[in-house]
């Protein structure tokens, strides 16, 4: 199965992203969905790539892989610092976290 396609959800893929600027450093994301999130020694959240390479660059996204997409969205939804954004990767419209419609 390809990324895309582990990716998709309601046939949309989509990414997720951390606003280290608002990350409280509580660590819930990485409870829910460790093979997504990490605590770096900063103390603070990035995402991680699909080699599970910690992604430090500001506003780096991640694919959510299907299997994983109900603890991504709960981690946001979750998240005291309402730093965790998921989109879709087609139009980039945010569908859980702070800016979602």
């Amino acid at each position: 199965m390809s990324v895309q396609q582990e990716t998709r959800s309601g046939g949309e893929a989509l990414e997720v992203w951390i606003d280290q600027d608002l990350c409280t450093g509580d660590g819930i994301c990485a409870q829910y969905a460790p093979e997504v999130f990490e605590l770096d020694i900063d103390g603070l959240a990035y995402v991680k790539g699909p080699d599970d390479e910690l992604l430090q660059a500001k506003g780096a996204v991640t694919a959510v892989p299907l299997p994983l997409l109900a603890d991504v969205v709960d981690s946001a939804r979750e998240c005291p610092g309402d730093c965790i954004h998921v989109r879709r990767v087609l139009d980039k419209v945010e569908v859980y976290g702070p800016d979602a419609e």
